[in-house]
Parts: structure tokens; C-alpha cells; sequence
């Protein structure tokens, strides 16, 4: 089963050790619509990225599932749950990175990109089938 999800954890490891990497050279967020710079482009991408790889492992159980959503609130959750950890990780374990709210938000609002992305293929992969 995990075999199906090497992507997903190999993705995953990729975006800790991003995370990680000392980040005085970052910008800093200081008001609220600074959540709006480039670099929560590259929170919205990478865990974007996370959340289509997670339904991607579990895309023969969503395909077969009349309870599609659950699969798709579950890799939201847990994209949302891990860009929590990092923050948390960047304000606390990794020297030289603060953790931040609005990274936050841009990473939840990119695993909901990435199910949006997966729903997309996948409405398009049944059209396809469907025409055969």
C-alpha cells in the first residue's frame, strides 16, 4: 500500500527540508495583505502538489468510492496538518525561519488548489472513458 504513496512522502520530505533551509534572506510578512507576495505563490505550489500526490495514492479507492469527498477532505486535512507542522517547526526547531500564519493559510488554500486539480483530471478521465 505505502508503494502507492512514494510520491506523496517523497514530496513531502522535499517541502521539510525547503522548509528548513535558513531563511534569512526571506522576505517578511508584515501586514495582512502581504500574505499576498510571491512566496505564498510557492506555498499554494508546493503543497498544492502535496495534496493531488495524496489522492493520487488513494485514486483506485476514490474511483471506486461512492464517498469521494471523504478522500478529498482527508488529503486537505492532512496537507493542511502538515503545513501546520513545518510552521510550527519553523518557529520553533529550525534556526533562522519564523513561522507564519499566512503560510499557513497559502498552504491550505493550495491543498484545496490540488483537490481541485485531481477533481479536474479526474471528471476528465471519466469523460474519456465514457466516449470509448
Amino acid at each position: 500500500m505505502l508503494r502507492k504513496f512514494w510520491p506523496a512522502l517523497l514530496w513531502s520530505s522535499i517541502i521539510l527540508l525547503l522548509t528548513g533551509l535558513p531563511g534569512k534572506d526571506f522576505p517578511k510578512i508584515t501586514t495582512f495583505w502581504g500574505w499576498l507576495e510571491p512566496d505564498k505563490a510557492v506555498h499554494l505550489f508546493i503543497f498544492g502538489i502535496l495534496a493531488f500526490l495524496i489522492l493520487f495514492g488513494f485514486r483506485e479507492q476514490y474511483f471506486n468510492s461512492s464517498k469521494r469527498y471523504l478522500f478529498g477532505l482527508g488529503a486537505i486535512i492532512a496537507t493542511a496538518v502538515y503545513g501546520l507542522i513545518t510552521e510550527v517547526m519553523q518557529y520553533y526547531v529550525f534556526v533562522g525561519r519564523d513561522g507564519s500564519r499566512f503560510d499557513f493559510f497559502a498552504d491550505t488554500v493550495g491543498a484545496i488548489i490540488g483537490w481541485t486539480l485531481f477533481i479536474y483530471l479526474y471528471r476528465k478521465k471519466i469523460r474519456r472513458n465514457e466516449s470509448h
